[in-house]
């Protein structure tokens, strides 16, 4: 049981990650509204601007994490990071204005950049075999917090706006006081590298990272891919309300139902799928799987048909830890949380594009007067995202496969 605990903290640890980014989720258009006055469709473009910040702090500092966890070792940057989020949640209760929320969200994008050391520590721990199933544990993890974060806050929002930040606070304290006594470091005088500035920004750990023989056209694919798969945070509660008239409450309900289907996939659907089709013909269905949903998403003429719609959209998410897989086998001990933090901030690069071409897609083809009105045009943009994916991802497959042996 002892030796199941560090698992056991990384993986807590991302369940509260996800939770404070979807706790506010099905809120956030009430509360931008609220704090500013604007109308839905002019409140997405707010919620996109917002999403934007967050993207952007884990684009700029996840590879400074990682690179510091390589130097100076997990457990402080992860403990460290959590103690500040449960500062941040703090502001987020009390913010009465835009600009706290903007503090918050850059506060937040800031400490949630330690998912590039969680994925890190899990690769230090992982056989070599192992590390694409490992790292859908990893994403099962954050699937939960997609559950329990809109779930939760839509549950505790009955109490009042500001409770469902002080419960995260808790959680974030809670956890930080939890890793303290069950982590042990990984990183060792073996595999501990040196702190190098030129390598602690996105642009340097690119170049370092994509001399590694097929990883350049992998990480193109893996950062298009986040841009449309982020869809769904982007424009769902902008989206539902606009054209099923659904509440809060109902948002929450479709994000809990979404969440859990997406951590059954990548914890438990995603083994047997590796196991039979390897990690490049996961790859290639996961994102043909994301192509098709994206479609009939975008327009399916009822509610109850887009929550029919979950277990395909949900399927696709087996995409990501495959392409990951792939990239950390092809990677040293010693690079892993360069490369983590690489890949994370391509996240956030994709957390910092996607939500703004989403909403003002979204804008362009909802506001009043709009011609042709269409909310789901998000959705097909998404779709020819994905599609330009499979078709690069099929280009590179040669050296993919060289990567992966």
């Amino acid at each position: 049981m002892k030796s199941r605990l560090p698992i056991f903290f990384i993986l807590v640890t991302l369940v509260i990650d996800a939770i404070g980014f979807g706790l506010i989720m099905p809120m956030m258009p009430a509360l931008i509204r609220d704090v500013s006055g604007a109308d839905l469709a002019h409140a997405a473009i707010w919620g996109g601007v917002l999403a934007t910040v967050f993207g952007l702090m884990q684009f700029l500092f996840s590879p400074l994490l990682g690179n510091l966890s390589d130097r100076f070792g997990r457990k402080v940057v992860l403990l460290t990071s959590l103690a500040i989020l449960a500062v941040d949640y703090l502001i987020m209760a009390v913010a009465g204005s835009i600009w706290l929320l903007f503090l918050g969200r850059i506060i937040g994008g800031i400490t949630s950049a330690t998912h590039s050391t969680a994925n890190a520590y899990v690769a230090d721990i992982s056989a070599p075999e192992d590390k694409a199933a490992n790292f859908g544990m990893v994403g099962a993890a954050f699937g939960f917090g997609f559950v329990f974060g809109p779930s939760l806050g839509g549950l505790l929002s009955t109490f009042g706006p500001r409770v469902p930040f002080y419960v995260a606070a808790a959680l974030a304290g809670a956890n930080f006081f939890f890793g303290l006594f069950v982590l042990p470091e990984t990183v060792t005088d073996k595999i501990r590298r040196p702190f190098e500035w030129r390598r602690a920004n996105p642009l340097g750990a690119f170049k370092a990272i994509g001399k590694l023989p097929g990883l350049q056209g992998l990480m193109v694919v893996f950062l298009i891919y986040e841009i449309s798969f982020f869809v769904y945070p982007s424009i769902w509660a902008y989206f539902t309300l606009e054209k099923f008239a659904w509440d809060e409450r109902m948002v929450g309900l479709s994000l809990t139902v979404f969440g859990l289907s997406m951590a059954f996939m990548q914890g438990v659907a995603i083994r047997p799928i590796l196991r039979k089709l390897g990690e490049a013909k996961t790859t290639m269905l996961g994102m043909g799987l994301n192509v098709l949903s994206f479609f009939l998403l975008a327009i399916a003429p009822s509610g109850w048909m887009i929550i029919a719609l979950t277990p395909l959209s949900s399927l696709g998410i087996i995409a990501s830890p495959a392409i990951m897989g792939i990239m950390s086998r092809a990677a040293s001990d010693d690079q892993q949380g360069e490369l983590q933090g690489l890949t994370t901030s391509l996240a956030a690069l994709g957390m910092l594009m996607s939500p703004i071409v989403m909403t003002q897609t979204f804008f362009f083809f909802s506001h009043e007067g709009a011609s042709p009105y269409f909310p789901g045009a998000p959705f097909l943009f998404a779709a020819v995202l994905m599609a330009a994916a499979m078709i690069l991802f099929a280009a590179t497959q040669p050296k993919t496969s060289v990567a992966a042996e």
